[in-house]
């Protein structure tokens, strides 16, 4: 597939500074981000090809290369998979950790703990990386939790402890690359004489091979299997957070550095409440007799019960407020409230006494409903645009 113009991903023109390149990237990775675009393969697409381009346009050395020669350029200037030194390709895990590395995962404040600071590293014989989504309770994000995770992976192969090599033997010089673990040529083209370094396919960018594998995982030093993972999740994480745990992604080949685990945070439903950013929102119906008479009435919060004093004549639809009963603030001070919106609950079966007792209670000039106001009929009238 015939790859676009970097410049044209952006949207930035071929004078772009690098504060405009950064912009114009940031807010297409928050549009295309696969946490905002679930199940959208479109989008996921979208998210690397934007985060390919701003990796190339914002090194110098790169966007000269692609400025002079294009695409072809790239691939043959020694800039391997696009210029990302990433083993096998450009992928989602890889736009992921460049995201991450310069936003901090969607700027949620989580810094190199969610990824946040981290730097790139050799790709050489490096895991992949892997990506799961992990559901929470608001109980959960209110108060924080740990959770155990049973990770599929590939671990290490405990026969050969992951060298890949049989029991007495050892590795050797690759003789494709001479132990190097770069392939260089040089290319005649109508640009001129290009020089073109490729990582070996032989021995993968190592240097070394194995000539007599261990036979339990066949030289690959690894072994499909599960772990049990420890994740510590602090309070007031949002739907779309993700934290990158370090080394527990994939084993490496043949004992070369394991990927990382990506763990996405989602919400799960409340039968009670609903969030609201850092609020908490919830309904609760009252009894016709309190609404008019007043009294207390308990409410349920994410720590408990709490009790609420109603004023004689309260409105059904009235929104009451519980400072600091909502969700923490990630990486912050404060949390957010709690709003409790009351209805007058009106009954559905009544007796022939208690439907007697409230027609007399009806003829009281109390119990008149009040005439809609002017400011009624005019706010209408906006809402229907008339």
């Amino acid at each position: 597939m015939t790859k676009r113009d970097y410049y044209d991903v952006l949207g930035v023109g071929r004078d772009a500074g690098e504060n405009d390149i950064k912009s114009a990237y940031r807010k297409l990775a928050l549009k295309y981000h696969p946490d905002r675009n679930p199940g959208s393969k479109e989008a996921e697409e979208s998210f690397k090809e934007a985060t390919e381009a701003y990796e190339i346009l914002k090194d110098p050395q790169k966007r000269q290369m692609y400025d002079q020669f294009g695409h072809a350029g790239l691939s043959q200037g020694g800039f391997e998979s696009g210029g990302f030194g990433f083993a096998g390709g450009f992928d989602l895990g890889d736009a992921l950790r460049a995201f991450m590395r310069d936003f901090g995962g969607f700027d949620f404040g989580f810094d190199s703990f969610f990824g946040g600071q981290r730097g790139s590293r050799q790709a050489h014989n490096r895991g992949e990386d892997l990506r799961i989504k992990v559901a929470l309770t608001l109980e959960e994000i209110y108060n924080g939790v740990e959770k155990k995770i049973r990770v599929k992976r590939m671990t290490v192969c405990e026969e050969c402890d992951g060298s890949g090599l049989a029991p007495g033997a050892s590795r050797k010089t690759c003789p494709e690359c001479k132990g190097a673990g770069q392939v260089r040529s040089v290319n005649r083209t109508f640009l001129g004489t290009i020089q073109q370094v490729r990582t070996c396919q032989r021995c993968r960018g190592t240097g070394e091979i194995v000539a007599d594998p261990c036979p339990t995982c066949r030289g690959e030093g690894r072994l499909k299997g599960e772990k049990t993972v420890k994740i510590k999740i602090p309070p007031g994480v949002s739907a779309g957070n993700y934290m990158a745990l370090q080394g527990e992604g994939n084993t490496a080949r043949q004992g070369g550095q394991a990927g990382d685990l990506i763990v996405v945070f989602d919400e799960k439903d409340h039968d009670i409440f609903t969030r609201q950013g850092d609020n908490v929102v919830c309904e609760k119906p009252i009894q016709f007799t309190l609404a008019a008479l007043g009294g207390e009435l308990e409410i349920p919060t994410l720590d408990g019960q709490e009790t609420i004093k109603i004023s004689p004549g309260t409105q059904s639809g009235k929104v009451f407020h519980l400072k600091g009963k909502g969700i923490p603030r990630l990486n912050s001070y404060g949390q957010g409230d709690q709003l409790v919106r009351v209805v007058v609950w009106t009954p559905t079966k009544l007796t022939t006494e208690e439907k007697q007792l409230l027609r007399r209670l009806g003829q009281s000039p109390s119990f008149e409903a009040p005439e809609p106001s002017r400011s009624f009929f005019q706010k209408l009238k906006e809402s229907l645009g008339i």
